[in-house]
């Protein structure tokens, strides 16, 4: 069974760093797409990056392009993001979600974690 579980959220400053894990266990980073995903409050989910081994390349979205940074760390199968210069407007609940495809970033990510709480304040 996949499961991913995410993890590091909190409360923040703006301007300060989290960095969020992603647990990936029944998963393997052999062929595979990995992206994080956010919810704002009153807001529809949006991508923050995706990730997969077609390319081995990580694209991030444009609010957050220079500021965020996704890493990984097959041994545990744990996924990171990195995420500096923390502006009030990234206040939301973090997803993290998977494929065993390399084409998930274009096709779908099937499975979610529960999400994990990112709060910055002003």
């Amino acid at each position: 069974e996949v499961q991913l579980v995410e993890s590091g959220g909190g409360l923040v400053q703006a301007g300060g760093s989290l960095r969020l894990s992603c647990a990936a266990s029944g998963f393997t980073f052999d062929d595979y797409a990995i992206g994080w995903f956010r919810q704002a409050p009153g807001k529809e989910r949006e991508e923050v990056s995706c990730t997969s081994s077609l390319y081995n390349h990580t694209n991030y979205s444009d609010g957050v392009k220079g500021r965020f940074t996704v890493s990984s760390d097959n041994a545990p199968n744990t996924v990171y993001l990195q995420m500096n210069s923390l502006k009030p407007e990234d206040t939301a609940v973090y997803y993290c979600a998977g494929s065993g495809s390399r084409y998930g970033c274009y096709a779908g990510l099937r499975y979610w974690g529960k999400g994990t709480l990112v709060t910055v304040s002003s």
